[in-house]
């Protein structure tokens, strides 16, 4: 059986600047606000680092608050200065730029639109730079149902399938006689999705690696469904030797927040069977 790494998986920029943000400041005084990043074993791994997570910060009375890679809305900032404690800023270059065009475009005075996961983290910290006036379109469908309006701004989740995106500004085209279309989705996005894409259509199955709670993780297991059998998981103790039964080839790739060593597991165990 052969085994077939994506030419692009793993770790983005984005992700590699935040956790090694953290592992800088893993002194047992730090806290993330949510989840460094989208992948439970990370997170663990730098709790035993002295990187711990928080919810919300009611929980920190002093030291140092990390922002994770998600991001936040800017009353965050405020809130975490007016308690006089140490911000450090881990949100991705890509989700800063969607989040500061949302807030040009409402500062323009247009209907800011974002095309993502109504209940994302970054999603939720886009639409509080819009001065919480955007309105969130998850699908095509949803654009179909959305009033016309004088004048309409677009960004997107930076992690947002191209395909949706272009299918979901296709029908707000008619909405507005004045659109400012900012396509904010990160260029890691793009190239883990073409690359899953052109290996899925290659193999007989496909490994998707990668949290449960990773959006960008999620969809490309959605986009290799279309081209092959594919399964999602997280380690590779969830991998079946059943899976691979009869396979010549199998492929693997993995989102934008999955960890070198928890892929080199999952290779390493396919190349056992």
């Amino acid at each position: 059986m052969e085994v077939i790494l994506s030419e692009c998986l793993g770790f983005c920029y984005g992700v590699k600047r935040a956790i090694k943000i953290a592992e800088e400041h893993a002194d047992g005084k730090s806290n993330t606000l949510g989840p460094i990043i989208h992948n439970p074993q990370m997170v663990e791994r730098l709790k035993a680092q002295g990187v711990g997570t928080v919810e919300d910060l009611t929980a920190m009375e002093e030291g140092t608050i990390i922002i994770r890679s998600h991001g936040v809305g800017p009353q965050v900032y405020e809130e975490a200065r007016a308690k006089d404690l140490n911000v450090v800023d881990a949100t991705c270059p890509h989700v800063k730029k969607a989040q500061l065009s949302a807030k040009e475009l409402a500062q323009d005075g247009r209907q800011v639109v974002i095309i993502g996961e109504k209940n994302h983290p970054e999603v939720k910290s886009i639409f509080e730079w819009s001065g919480k006036r955007a309105v969130i379109l998850e699908t095509a469908t949803d654009a179909e149902n959305f009033p016309p309006c004088p004048r309409l701004g677009i960004v997107s989740q930076t992690t947002v399938s191209g395909e949706n995106f272009v299918k979901t500004v296709a029908h707000l085209l008619s909405k507005s006689h004045d659109i400012r279309i900012l396509r904010t989705i990160c260029t890691a996005t793009d190239q883990r999705q073409k690359a899953a894409l052109e290996l899925a259509s290659k193999v007989d199955v496909m490994l998707v690696i990668g949290g449960r709670n990773s959006a960008n993780t999620t969809r490309l297991a959605q986009l290799c469904e279309k081209k092959c059998r594919t399964y999602h998981i997280e380690t590779a103790q969830e991998l079946s030797p059943e899976w691979l039964d009869k396979t010549n080839k199998v492929g693997i790739t993995a989102g934008a927040s999955t960890p070198d060593w928890i892929i080199g597991e999952v290779y390493t165990k396919c190349q056992r069977i």
